[in-house]
């Protein structure tokens, strides 16, 4: 048997979740998506160690989820962050902006005469 059980995941990631509001997660399969990124971004950043013990990529998810490390966040949430960061990265205000007043710069194909 696996340990914690999904039930124990869910009611872990929707402990703060206040009578009345929507659960962050309501199905197993939530659990799975959310351990599996966290297992592939732990991959990625080759970071195989936990608490002083080698361990699996997931089986390291799964506790960081179980000792609340990490957090699951509804895809709705998610997807808003990642609008504004995606946002807040192309603003930058050191850039200069072409309004469209001022000369065009030429093509790199046009011949001066």
């Amino acid at each position: 048997m696996i340990h914690p059980s999904y039930f124990e995941l869910m009611d872990i990631v929707n402990k703060d979740v206040k009578p009345g509001e929507e659960k962050v997660v309501t199905s197993r399969y939530s659990i799975v998506l959310g351990t599996a990124k966290r297992a592939r971004q732990l991959v990625a950043a080759d970071k195989m160690e936990y608490n002083g013990q080698v361990e699996k990529p997931l089986s390291i998810a799964v506790d960081e989820l179980k000792n609340g490390e990490i957090h699951i966040i509804k895809q709705d949430e998610a997807l808003q962050d990642e609008a504004d960061f995606a946002e807040e990265e192309f603003l930058d205000e050191d850039e200069e902006t072409f309004d469209g007043e001022e000369e065009a710069p030429a093509e790199s194909g046009e011949a001066d005469e």
